[in-house]
């Protein structure tokens, strides 16, 4: 999954859906080691990549 959000989604804003209450949004700032960086408000929240039920950009229709 790195490798699919450094190529798709890096430097962009995002919402990630990790299951129960766990729920992020952000720019991608980073994503290495199995850890994404999400940045927002200049606040970094960094989330392990195996925890990610799904994520989709900020500019997506639903």
């Amino acid at each position: 999954m790195q490798p699919f959000i450094v190529e798709h989604y890096l430097n962009k804003d995002v919402y990630i859906y990790c299951g129960g209450p766990d729920r992020f949004e952000g720019m991608i700032e980073a994503c290495a080691d199995g850890v994404l960086t999400i940045k927002q408000n200049n606040k970094y929240t960094h989330i392990a990549i195996n925890k990610i039920i799904a994520m989709w950009g900020k500019d997506a229709k639903l």
